[in-house]
């Protein structure tokens, strides 16, 4: 069961919550009701579910209750014993202690504080009741500062019957009593008196007497009720609570995305030293790559010097003679001896296959004899193999290059490439 905030001054509405708390959307009627909120025996009841009549002639006061209860009718009038107006003295620096009393006024006055007279309207319960009251009253409280009897005197009990009446009975700020000059205006109505904690007396309709047992004893634990005050204390803690909660979790939350960053700083550190390193490694391998072949070219260069001043010199030209007697392949000696039989076999097939007497004498001599046949036959593939036109030996190949070897060819082809790869890389 979720606890009882109790916002009364004296525990009045822990008292009426205890006789009437199974009342659900119950009915109020607060005379002198003051303020919305502190001190009031109605704003637990309005939390409820239930509504009623607010009855407050100061004008500040009766603004805080049409913004804070608007389900309440909210009147800015004085109750009394007849319609009409009269003077209200109010005590601005204190709380709940305007009153219509002289008397009163006069007490404020000689204790030094200030006093301010203002003239309200007045009417009796007993029409506020007939224009606005559609059925039960549950409670009717009244708290006007020595003005109870005439408030009394304005109500028709026999009429309306609340429940339970809550009618202040000390003099103001003062523990002495005042009941007995209006407590008749009660009784006399079928009222029985319930109980006085201090500063009220309560009084319990005869029709409803069952509640006279509920209003026996004061506030105690077992009403399981907790001041407003506090429990606001507690409300404001439990939200500190939760924002401190808040504040450490979000608190986690910054130093997780921080150890993230840490963790993605230190791996782009890391990429960075890998990248700088890669970089290193390629710099060292440009820079080995860019001195072989700085090296490879100035080798080129000086071999085609060597090359070029062999074929100048002396030497190679006397010794051509002798390089074009020994030399081998399609150019030496007996390269051109082969050449030179096979134009000869050439031309002489060409001449025999070109008589017709000499292939009829010689071709029925031919085909008797299967060894001769296939002698001829190899004869002519090897004639004609040997009339085809060869690839060109030399290509391209300057005339001056023709009496190096294929090999050195080669190797001074490779030489000029590299060459030329470097001059074009320094360009």
């Amino acid at each position: 069961m979720k606890r009882f905030v109790s916002y009364a001054q004296n525990g009045e509405d822990v008292l009426l919550w205890r006789a009437l708390g199974d009342v659900p959307n119950g009915y109020y009627i607060d005379v002198g009701a003051n303020d919305p909120v502190e001190h009031s025996v109605t704003k637990a009841f309005y939390d409820a579910g239930w509504s009623g009549i607010s009855i407050e002639p100061l004008p500040s006061y009766h603004q805080a209750f049409q913004e804070q209860r608007p389900r309440d009718i909210n009147l800015a009038i004085a109750a009394g014993a007849s319609e009409g107006e009269l003077t209200l003295y109010d005590v601005p620096a204190v709380r709940g202690w305007a009153s219509p009393e002289e008397s009163v006024a006069e007490l404020h006055r000689n204790e030094g504080h200030e006093v301010a007279a203002i003239t309200v309207p007045v009417r009796t319960l007993a029409a506020v009741c007939a224009e606005y009251v559609k059925g039960e009253i549950h409670f009717l409280k009244i708290d006007v500062e020595g003005f109870e009897g005439e408030v009394l005197r304005g109500m028709d009990f026999a009429r309306w019957r609340p429940w339970v009446l809550v009618i202040e009975a000390t003099l103001p700020n003062s523990r002495a009593t005042n009941h007995a000059s209006w407590e008749h205006l009660v009784t006399g109505q079928r009222y029985r008196y319930a109980w006085f904690d201090g500063l009220n007396r309560y009084y319990v309709a005869e029709e409803h007497a069952g509640l006279l047992a509920r209003l026996d004893i004061q506030p105690n634990v077992f009403d399981d009720f907790i001041p407003h005050h506090l429990a606001d204390a507690w409300r404001q803690i439990d939200a500190l609570r939760e924002q401190a909660a808040q504040g450490w979790e979000q608190a986690a939350r910054m130093e997780r995305s921080a150890r993230a960053i840490q963790e993605q700083y230190e791996q782009a550190a890391r990429q960075a030293d890998t990248l700088a390193q890669q970089g290193e490694q390629l710099r060292l391998q440009n820079q080995t790559l860019e001195a072989q072949l700085h090296e490879s070219a100035a080798w080129g260069k000086e071999m085609e010097q060597r090359v070029i001043a062999m074929l100048n010199s002396t030497s190679w030209r006397i010794t051509a003679p002798l390089r074009f007697i020994m030399r081998r392949g399609p150019d030496s000696m007996a390269g051109i001896a082969r050449r030179k039989a096979k134009g000869a076999a050439r031309r002489a097939l060409r001449w025999l296959t070109s008589r017709e007497s000499l292939r009829r004498t010689v071709l029925p001599l031919v085909m008797r004899s299967p060894r001769l046949q296939a002698w001829v036959a190899r004869t002519l593939a090897a004639a004609k193999q040997a009339t085809a036109d060869g690839a060109a030996a030399h290509g391209n190949v300057p005339v001056s290059l023709r009496e190096l070897p294929q090999s050195a060819r080669d190797a001074l082809e490779q030489l000029r490439r590299a060459y030329d790869t470097h001059r074009a890389h320094r360009e």
